[in-house]
């Protein structure tokens, strides 16, 4: 009996797993929104991209090491689909702020913009609230507490879709180079659909936590 208990993993490291992977999107929206407030640092910028590419590659294998874990036990946690869905949308998360950095670069921006500075520090206070979600999640008794983040976490994806539209008005109102409004157009966007996929998330541990609460 020892031996197969050896042999089983444990349902916990889902859990441990879900934390590591929400800790390094809580350190990668931070180093974003460092990179946007210090842009004109060149050096800088190019270590912070570089570490941003760093932290999703350690959250790629942080999702496939879910994914096989679902496959070796015969009784999970949480539902199997629901646990594919969480870490998944989690993983999108970190997905965009590595397109958003890796554009910056790419698109040869030279100048961001405050309402840029904004949207990055909404998705690093998005994606911190979310790490303190999903580390109540192995415990239902903290179901109160989970939604109450969870609806934060969707007030602040509202704030961030009314900043990206008025920077995006703006833009077309004020700037008169075609190549920057391109370039800030993307840069918004993603900073904003970033946003959304931390409400996704956030949707998915709420919907979680009332089934099993």
């Amino acid at each position: 009996m020892n031996l197969i208990a050896k042999l089983v993993p444990r349902e916990n490291r889902f859990f441990e797993l879900f934390n590591q992977h929400a800790s390094l999107a809580a350190e990668a929206s931070g180093v974003l929104s460092g990179l946007l407030k210090d842009y004109q640092d060149e050096t800088q910028r190019l270590v912070r991209i570089e570490r941003i590419n760093d932290l999703e590659h350690n959250a790629d294998r942080i999702t496939h090491e879910t994914v096989a874990l679902i496959q070796t036990l015969f009784v999970t946690p949480l539902d199997r689909d629901d646990i594919h869905r969480l870490i998944s949308r989690m993983d999108d998360i970190l997905d965009l702020m590595q397109d958003c950095a890796e554009s910056l670069n790419l698109y040869d921006v030279r100048q961001v913009t405050d309402p840029a500075i904004e949207l990055a520090g909404l998705l690093q206070t998005c994606c911190v609230r979310l790490q303190s979600a999903v580390a109540l999640l192995n415990n239902m008794r903290n179901a109160p507490e989970a939604l109450k983040i969870c609806r934060e976490i969707d007030n602040l994806e509202s704030q961030a879709d009314r900043v990206m539209r008025a920077a995006i008005s703006k833009l077309f109102r004020d700037e008169a180079d075609i190549r920057q409004v391109i370039k800030l157009k993307a840069v918004y966007e993603m900073l904003e659909a970033a946003t959304d996929k931390c409400q996704d998330v956030a949707n998915l541990i709420e919907n979680i936590t009332l089934q099993n609460a």
